[in-house]
């Protein structure tokens, strides 16, 4: 298989488990119990952007297998995508008493406040999923213009020399993630001056919002060739506009590997391909490098917990009965 693997520390996936509906600090055993002083568990405070993402809550969910198979007490935040209610989190986690602070910010520069007083309070922050510029001891993550790269690849050789009209979903503005994406994918089809790339608009991959914009790009561009959008869950929201406008030969990428985009890959369908992303071994490995910090262990600057590309070749390996398609599965 085509396939570029590069797998993290932790990268073992597990079945997925039930998602509690509200936002609750958990313990191993599932209550709410008190913290480290009366307890004598190690406590994780996760501050997570939102719960708006299939993604992001895989993330959380894997997070919280780990917590439970180490031992551990997990305090959970959702910050519904504002930066000051994630500020706020933060300082509710620490005046909780954390040991050790896992951090999926909002926005990487306005969560600063919140980074500040953590470091103010002694308890060390480790970011997942989206980098910070500074105030966090490590940062783990995937190479995101990687998986660009390789969904471009497919793409443009899908496209071929004739090339065509490209429309861009993007994710957040002003986030990495989203930047890195784009850019490793105008990297991979640069090379064809014939590919033009159409910007759309940041549609914080959320499904409903790429469906809107898609209804009026595809009109403003009846000539477009595909769409790559930045998640799957976006590129499926352009499938879905492409379809009840009869245009099925229009080629749709996206990445993170959500199942539904898997399935849709193998069927041979108009979806060309995604990038590896599981967030359940993504939540496990942002617990365990917490857990390696918070102990005095050294730990890298920057995990990389690995990707990989999904086509046609191999989507029928990946596909199951999980959300995402699971880190692992050579």
């Amino acid at each position: 298989m085509r396939i570029k693997r590069i797998f993290g520390i932790f990268a073992s996936a597990s079945a997925v488990l039930s998602l509690a509906a509200c936002s609750v600090s958990t313990t191993p055993s599932g209550g709410d119990s008190g913290d480290k002083k009366t307890t004598g568990t190690l406590s994780i405070g996760f501050s997570q952007a939102t719960q708006q993402s299939p993604f992001y809550v895989q993330l959380r969910i894997g997070a919280e297998q780990a917590a439970k198979k180490a031992g551990v007490k997990l305090n959970f935040a959702d910050a519904g995508d504002d930066v000051t209610k994630q500020n706020n989190d933060i300082q509710d986690l620490i005046t909780r008493g954390v040991d050790v602070l896992l951090v999926n910010p909002v926005d990487p520069k306005g969560v600063k406040a919140g980074l500040a007083a953590a470091e103010a309070a002694g308890i060390p922050v480790v970011t997942v999923d989206r980098p910070v510029p500074s105030g966090a001891a490590a940062h783990v993550g995937r190479d995101n213009k990687e998986m660009g790269r390789l969904v471009g690849a497919q793409v443009a050789k899908a496209l071929g020399a004739k090339g065509g009209k490209i429309i861009e979903i993007k994710g957040d503005a002003g986030g990495a993630v989203a930047r890195d994406r784009s850019a490793g994918f105008h990297e991979a089809v640069a090379a064809n001056n014939k590919i033009k790339i159409v910007a759309g608009p940041y549609c914080d991959y959320i499904r409903s919002k790429a469906v809107t914009a898609v209804q009026d790009l595809i009109q403003t561009n009846p000539d477009v060739k595909a769409v790559y959008a930045h998640n799957d869950d976006m590129a499926l929201g352009a499938l879905q506009v492409l379809k009840e406008n009869n245009r099925t030969d229009v080629k749709v990428a996206g990445v993170d590997g959500l199942m539904e985009a898997v399935k849709s890959i193998a069927g041979g369908g108009p979806y060309l391909a995604t990038a590896l992303n599981d967030p359940i071994s993504l939540g496990a490995t942002a617990v365990q490098t917490a857990l390696d910090v918070q102990k005095g262990k050294k730990v890298a600057a920057d995990v990389d917990a690995g990707t990989g590309l999904i086509d046609r070749d191999n989507a029928a390996d990946y596909t199951g009965s999980t959300t995402f398609a699971l880190a692992g599965k050579e």
